[in-house]
């Protein structure tokens, strides 16, 4: 496909799961933006497999979360074996309720992921232009230059905004000589998805042996299953590997005859741990794959490639439609970059743990591993620890320089994702939640505490004149239905408290009094949002 003229407001380079959820981000703030990918059309490998609850909340406010939901498996548990023997079974159901409409891990493949953004795209009238390269590009005051290869053909563009999307060989990384730093895992490992003869549940089986780790994940489909496990030096050195070669190191992993029906998909990889040394060069931005790369533990890559797309694109189209001023833009990489070097941090240590085979680590998985595991596991206060970090719900902003904590509450602080709790509608007569509340593009207003109808009138009118089109009014007195989220935000009965959400679903301001001075100040000095006059 031809691309569709000479100027784009944004280019987004890579159409994977961090481009297509930029570019609907962005269709949802009134941006069109321009998606191109080197590829010819959408994968078919399945790839990433986990959705975690942060990227279903992401999905509900898209409106799209419902095809995941009924095309994904829960993950119910995790059964842990060594050398043959279950020396651990921890139950994940429901394991993270009541903090979210979604207290579960979802599996629900990438390609799924891609094409339930492609349909929201198509929808919205942008397509992807496959075929579809960077060769290069020139970044001036106020626009930048791009050479593409359109179908064999070079074509210039210029751009407002350029989204490096495009993986961890990133070509606007390297054309931005941005350094990739980090390292290569020294063991190379296989991948397989296959539906079993013998197996059909919703576990996570993790095998661990003297010769090696073998993992099976869930994936939707009846009997079929994500198998990860590591390559021992005789098969590394084999040419052409298949799943036949591998079977015998299965069983003897997993110490039992692995009866496999049908093949899906096999390859062989190495895995790396790199991030970016900047997510930013003055019009330019990296995202996802291209900005951060890490091992698979946790199920955590896709899903921090999406947030990194969420969390950039209301603050790019905020700019473009004159609603932002231009410095919110560099809040970006100050509140993704942290996140990316403790999520590195983390999954190497884990990863590092599982496949290294030193005399340590064997005495230490053998002996401790299982009984540290039910130990812990046995207090709902480490439970919902793991939970809160494996399904990204913990993620704060909390040092940001556009939040602002103006409250004595401690329990829940500006920087914080808005907690999911459960409003009864007294008007309407029925349930919602405070995410549902944050359904609308723009900044969500939520004034607690009672107010007489003159002040709620006053407030209205000076959205209305001075925020219009950006700023989404409730109003949320005392009742004894929705006593729970006074209590949450730590309110006696007659306090008052105003939350500025931002469209992240992020809490951007907290303050004990309902005051449109403070308010104000908010808005438009710490936020930058540009004032209607």
């Amino acid at each position: 496909m031809k691309l569709p003229g000479e100027q784009a407001s944004v280019l987004i380079v890579g159409a994977g799961p961090s481009g297509l959820m930029m570019a609907a981000q962005l269709l949802r703030n009134g941006i069109q933006p321009v998606i191109i990918d080197i590829k010819k059309g959408p994968t078919d490998q399945s790839k990433a497999l986990a959705v975690q609850t942060r990227s279903l909340e992401i999905y509900r406010q898209l409106g799209i979360v419902d095809p995941v939901l009924n095309g994904g498996k829960k993950a119910t548990g995790v059964f842990l074996n060594q050398e043959g023997k279950q020396v651990a079974r921890l139950s994940l159901n429901n394991i993270g309720e009541p903090q979210t409409l979604f207290p579960y891990i979802l599996m629900y493949q990438q390609s799924k992921n891609e094409r339930l953004l492609l349909d929201y795209l198509t929808q919205n009238c942008c397509p992807v232009y496959w075929d579809t390269s960077l060769i290069s590009f020139d970044q001036k005051n106020d626009k930048i230059e791009v050479l593409l290869n359109n179908e064999n053909e070079k074509t210039f563009l210029t751009c407002d905004w350029l989204i490096g999307a495009d993986g961890a060989h990133s070509i606007v990384r390297k054309e931005l000589f941005i350094k990739f730093e980090g390292d290569t895992y020294a063991n190379e490992f296989y991948l397989a998805d296959v539906t079993f003869a013998d197996l059909n549940d919703d576990k996570l089986h993790l095998h661990l042996s003297k010769p090696g780790f073998a993992a099976f994940f869930p994936m939707p489909e009846d009997g079929r299953y994500r198998i990860v496990g590591s390559l021992t030096p005789d098969l590394l050195a084999k040419q052409d590997l298949t799943i036949d070669d591998v079977k015998p190191l299965l069983n003897n992993v997993a110490k039992a005859k692995i009866s496999i029906a049908e093949t899906h998909w096999f390859t062989t990889y190495r895995l790396h741990h790199r991030m970016a040394e900047s997510f930013r060069s003055d019009r330019a931005f990296l995202i996802g794959d291209a900005a951060h790369i890490h091992s698979p533990v946790g199920g955590q890559g896709m899903n921090t490639g999406l947030q990194d797309a969420y969390n950039l694109a209301w603050k790019l189209a905020g700019v473009i439609n004159n609603q932002l001023n231009k410095s919110v833009l560099s809040s970006y990489a100050d509140e993704r970059m942290p996140v990316a070097k403790d999520l590195l941090k983390t999954t190497d240590r884990a990863f590092t743990f599982i496949v290294s085979d030193g005399f340590l680590n064997r005495i230490l998985k053998k002996w401790v591993l299982p009984f540290a595991i039910k130990k812990l596991w046995g207090s709902e206060k480490l439970r919902r620890a793991f939970f809160n970090r494996v399904s990204q719900t913990s993620i704060n902003y909390h040092h940001s320089k556009i939040n602002l904590h103006l409250s004595q509450g401690t329990k829940i602080i500006a920087g914080d994702r808005l907690p999911y709790l459960k409003v009864y509608d007294e008007k309407k007569q029925q349930e919602t939640d405070l995410h549902e509340w944050c359904s609308k593009p723009g900044f969500t207003f939520i004034a607690l505490g009672k107010q007489t109808e003159d002040e709620l009138f006053r407030l209205a009118k000076w959205i209305t004149q001075h925020y219009p089109n950006i700023l989404n009014f409730f109003y949320l007195p005392p009742t004894n239905k929705n006593r729970h989220i006074f209590d949450a935000f730590e309110m006696g009965a007659s306090q008052q408290k105003t939350l500025i959400i931002r469209p992240d679903m992020y809490i951007g301001f907290i303050n004990d009094s309902i005051d449109i001075a403070k308010i104000d100040n908010y808005l438009s000095t710490v936020m930058g949002v540009v004032k209607s006059v």
